[in-house]
């Protein structure tokens, strides 16, 4: 990643100015950087205060304490492991607590953040299309729509719910509290109590998190449409907070963007739209949900795109030309805040005929076929052999521990401590007079970095590999089990 300050070291002296206290009848030291507008300094998300920017001395520190490793895996690309260290950096220190930066680093979570950044992706998208639609329909030049327009528009918003049925599938498997879930769940096994307002404030920063991590991945974009939306998401229009900023969509626009099975009712009884797209199901449909769980088989292009969307890892992304954000992109593009660095990219040259990671090609909607959804009826859904099985890097507690420590660290490093630069790592080696690490340590450490980085595929003692399974040379029709396919993340 690039840097954001050219010096690679902390400043010895701040910028600043001295004033007299005199409730503590002292001198007090202000910094230039909390004299700054609050609005350059901070992001107000959800009535929370995230920052926006760092200073020298928090880049550094970032950089060299709270930056993925280099021995995890894809460390020279953009992966959602990048934005959520980003975010968790810089977020609110009450949200520090061990259950909260525990629940965002497990895989369910992930799954989650995955499937909203895809749906926002194609919601922003699908956003731009009906603002532009709105300037055609008006003016003194106003352009009249013809049938297939509308048929379009039909299959832009099934898409739109598709891709909802999806964010639904992963939030329900949170919500339930099952499995690994089970510690973060509001209700009390042994006295059924309901741990109402430490389960609202829980849900409260998970939402705040997760639209700092969706608007990062977006480019840092259109941020009070995702806002909106996030809120309308999770919550419902009932609870979405009327600002000037957000955008008032007509009924017709409404309709396609939010879907016919978004119902509005009294507010007591009121469920939110993601619940709402997991109740009415399409019986054509009914295999997103178990997209990244079975290996769907069957005719269906739509299912069959977004299955390959969504179990292709990130780094991967430019293989099936497909854009999600920033995710994927290499490092050496972006700064230290995941924002594009245009001399770096203008000198990478990329054009329209080669542009794998979409930033010289605009986002855009294709086109779908007249007949798509007559296609879709005539599609044929078979019995699934194989089984899909993410690989997760796991957190260990260390760096768990590590973010609580958070303010204690940038503590200890603004009152003196010793932030390494290139300088101070050359001065430190030349003092030393060790020879560095025994043979066998350095041994120990590549086996465990090798031991979390490669893949390990056992499929049990009817063993069978996945290159004979392609050629013919076992039919996975005479299997008892599921053959498991692992991917990625």
């Amino acid at each position: 990643m690039k840097r954001i300050h050219v010096d690679n070291y902390a400043p010895k002296y701040y910028s600043g100015k001295w004033s007299w206290d005199s409730k503590k009848d002292e001198l007090h030291f202000e910094p230039h950087n909390d004299l700054e507008d609050a609005r350059e300094r901070y992001i107000t998300t959800n009535t929370f205060m995230f920052m926006r920017a760092m200073n020298q001395e928090e880049e550094l520190i970032f950089r060299q304490e709270f930056v993925r490793p280099e021995s995890s895996f894809d460390n020279d690309t953009v992966v959602i492991y990048d934005i959520r260290d980003l975010v968790l950096f810089m977020m609110p220190s009450e949200f520090l607590t061990f259950k909260f930066v525990e629940f965002m680093h497990q895989p369910a979570v992930y799954r989650l953040l995955h499937a909203l950044i895809i749906y926002f992706e194609y919601f922003l998208r699908l956003v731009e299309f009906v603002l532009i639609r709105r300037d055609e329909l008006s003016g003194q030049m106003a352009q009249v729509q013809s049938e297939q327009t509308n048929d379009m528009k039909r299959v832009f918003s099934m898409y739109l719910s598709q891709y909802r049925m999806l964010v639904a599938r992963n939030y329900s498997v949170i919500i339930k509290g099952e499995g690994a879930m089970g510690k973060y769940y509001h209700m009390k096994e042994i006295v059924n109590i309901s741990a109402t307002i430490w389960d609202k404030n829980f849900h409260e920063q998970f939402l705040a998190c997760s639209i700092q991590i969706v608007w990062i991945a977006m480019h840092r974009r259109a941020y009070n449409i995702i806002e909106m939306e996030m809120n309308r998401l999770f919550r419902s229009e009932h609870f979405v907070t009327s600002r000037p900023e957000y955008l008032t969509f007509t009924p017709a626009e409404r309709s396609l963007l939010y879907g016919r099975n978004s119902k509005i009712v009294n507010y007591r009884t009121q469920i939110s739209p993601l619940i709402q797209e997991l109740e009415h199901i399409p019986e054509d449909d009914l295999p997103i949900l178990w997209i990244g769980e079975r290996k769907y088989r069957g005719t269906d292009i739509r299912i069959m795109e977004m299955e390959l969307e969504y179990i292709v890892p990130e780094p991967q992304l430019s293989l099936i030309d497909v854009a999600h954000g920033i995710l994927g992109h290499p490092k050496k593009l972006y700064n230290t805040l995941l924002e594009l660095d245009w001399p770096s990219v203008r000198y990478s040259n990329f054009s329209k005929k080669h542009d794998p990671f979409h930033i010289v090609r605009q986002p855009h909607l294709d086109i779908p076929q007249i007949d798509a959804t007559k296609m879709r009826k005539m599609t044929k859904h078979y019995e699934h052999f194989y089984k899909i099985h993410g690989l997760y890097e796991e957190c260990p507690r260390q760096k768990i521990f590590k973010w609580l420590r958070r303010e204690r660290i940038i503590k200890f490093y603004r009152s003196g401590g010793l932030l390494t630069n290139i300088v101070s790592r050359c001065e430190k080696e030349l003092a030393t007079k060790s020879h560095g690490p025994r043979v066998d340590q350095i041994i120990a450490n590549y086996f465990k970095v090798k031991s979390r980085l490669r893949k390990e595929a056992t499929y049990g003692d009817d063993a069978i590999s996945l290159a004979s399974s392609r050629v013919g040379n076992a039919s996975p029709r005479k299997r008892k089990q599921s053959l498991e396919l692992h991917f990625d993340h």
